[in-house]
């Protein structure tokens, strides 16, 4: 499997997906065939995690060839990530929780050889040794197989959620703070109380067409407990009026600005903002990589269009000295770095279709998907 960091590779993909394999999608979409058999799935997650392709344009293309109730689980899927995020923002303090403890366990766990056999694929589960090679090269996993994945990790090997959720981000090229964060939560039954996630012998053997065998797991552990409740904040997402002649601001978030809401805006110039070091999990070296070529894509076609443009450090925006405008980044390393040197000048620039969609989201999925017809409806 491989991921080039381009957006007419993601197009390319997504209308090869589209052609050929959307319409098994809701038959075959829970199958784990492996790393070289991927066509029941879209594998588009890392570019809509960088925005290098929208979800808009995903949901419109696959209505162009499929009915929305033939399509339906398929679109689900794609706003899941919008969801999350759109339930993180409105309890932030999940992430920044979630650095604390996630700083004192792995203290904790340093020298814990459960944990460290479990980093290596050396446990005495053979999908999951095998899993944790296939994500450190291929930098992904089918969803499926990070529920299982995780519920392994927490009620089989006893680790911390927490620590998996840091693997995860470490080596994924679609990792984000918000749908692995909350992922993870959710397995471990933390993220709706007392609701989690059990991996089970026969499920993973269906579902890989029994390419395992002896998968021992624990399947009557109890959710992960935790009392903390968190309510929503009233978050203000609106756009302040544009003034022309200023600079723009772009995160790793939001690489395809000539399809973004504010393209037809008269920016001064466009920064592209690199974060290699700034950040409290360390990515390994593709996953950093991955994101630097998607810059540098984002830069050419930017300069195609003759748009004034340059890649940055993140530490540079520091220097600025004006008022600048910047396409929001969401929660996660980014958002903090900005908000914990207190940058007061950056504002922040929301898409429309977070703003619209984020109102949906101070509940769970099931509350959220029943306005996805309405999310749809508003934007064509």
């Amino acid at each position: 499997m491989m991921f080039e960091a381009s957006r007419a590779k993601a197009v390319d993909k997504l209308d090869h997906f589209i052609t050929n394999n959307l319409s098994e999608y809701t038959k075959l979409r829970n199958f784990d065939f492996g790393p070289d058999n991927r066509s029941n799935t879209s594998c588009l997650s890392p570019y809509i995690t960088h925005g290098t392709i929208n979800e808009l344009e995903i949901i419109n293309k696959s209505l162009n060839k499929f009915s929305f109730s033939k399509n339906e689980k398929f679109i689900q899927e794609v706003l899941w990530r919008v969801y999350w995020k759109g339930w993180l923002e409105l309890r932030p303090n999940v992430w920044s929780d979630y650095l604390i403890e996630l700083d004192k366990i792995k203290n904790d766990f340093k020298d814990n050889q459960n944990y460290l056999d479990a980093l290596e694929g050396k446990t005495n589960i053979e999908c999951f040794n095998y899993w944790v090679n296939e994500l450190k090269e291929n930098n992904y996993l089918h969803n499926h197989t990070r529920m299982w994945f995780a519920s392994i990790w927490i009620f089989t090997l006893e680790l911390p959620w927490q620590l998996g959720a840091e693997f995860f981000m470490q080596h994924l090229f679609d990792g984000d703070a918000a749908s692995n964060t909350l992922g993870w939560r959710w397995v471990a039954g933390v993220q709706t109380q007392g609701k989690h996630y059990l991996a089970s012998e026969w499920n993973i053997k269906k579902f890989t067409n029994n390419r395992f065998q002896d998968i021992k797991l624990n399947e009557n552990a109890n959710p992960i407990f935790n009392d903390k409740i968190y309510s929503t904040n009233k978050e203000n997402f609106s756009n302040s009026d544009i003034l022309e002649n200023k600079n723009l601001v772009i995160f790793e978030n939001n690489m395809t600005y000539e399809f973004s809401d504010f393209k037809d805006h008269k920016f001064k110039k466009i920064f592209l903002i690199s974060n290699e070091t700034n950040r409290n999990i360390k990515l390994s070296e593709k996953v950093l990589k991955f994101k630097t070529n998607l810059l540098k894509d984002q830069k050419i076609r930017l300069e195609e269009k003759s748009i004034n443009c340059e890649i940055i450090n993140i530490n540079d925006l520091k220097d600025i000295k004006e008022e600048v405008y910047a396409l929001y980044p969401t929660v996660g390393e980014n958002l903090d770095f900005v908000k914990n040197n207190h940058l007061k000048d950056i504002n922040f620039l929301y898409r429309k279709l977070d703003q619209f969609s984020w109102q949906y989201c101070n509940k769970g999925f099931f509350n959220f998907k029943k306005y996805i017809p309405k999310i749809i409806a508003n934007f064509n």
